[in-house]
């Protein structure tokens, strides 16, 4: 079992640091680089990704996370490495709101965004822009900060679960 936990949150953490990575990237380079746009380019842009980034290269590690830290509580709560337990469980906290601020606040800001047509006259892609831009950055700022935090909590608790292998 133990080897068990060790895989879970052995994947947990990559999955969890290509997560923070990614929405970190969005926070301090993407999003700045595009508010700098014009609205016609920021709006088919944001679109063109929203659309491409909904693939296996993305979903796997956005998702596995949280089976394998649901895992890691329960063998961790059977008392395989019980002093990692608290570290597993904010860890998977963190995840979890992280995951739905980006299904209940990023993707609907998405979905609405996708309804502008790329075609669309410069005061329907301002409106469109504007209703999306602002909180979106905003949103995803959140699941910056929620998914690396989500991240040191798993990082040192692979450190105690591997400190308790000795033992």
């Amino acid at each position: 079992m133990r080897t068990l936990q060790t895989v879970a949150l052995v994947a947990s953490t990559m999955g969890s640091a290509l997560m923070a990575g990614l929405f970190c990237a969005f926070a301090y380079a993407v999003m700045p680089g595009l508010s700098r746009g014009e609205d016609r380019a920021f709006v088919r842009t944001m679109q063109h990704i929203n659309r491409a980034i909904i693939n296996g290269w993305f979903l796997v590690p956005f998702l596995l996370p949280l089976p394998g830290l649901l895992l890691a509580t329960v063998l961790a709560a059977q008392g395989h490495s019980p002093g990692a337990l608290p570290w597993i469980v904010a860890s998977l906290l963190l995840y979890g709101s992280a995951f739905l601020v980006t299904g209940t606040r990023n993707v609907p800001l998405n979905e609405a965004l996708d309804q502008v047509e790329a075609d669309a006259g410069p005061d329907r892609l301002r409106a469109g822009r504007n209703a999306f831009e602002a909180s979106w950055v905003r949103w995803n700022k959140v699941r910056a900060v929620l998914h690396t935090a989500s991240l040191g909590a798993l990082v040192w608790a692979l450190h105690l679960h591997g400190a308790g292998a000795g033992g």
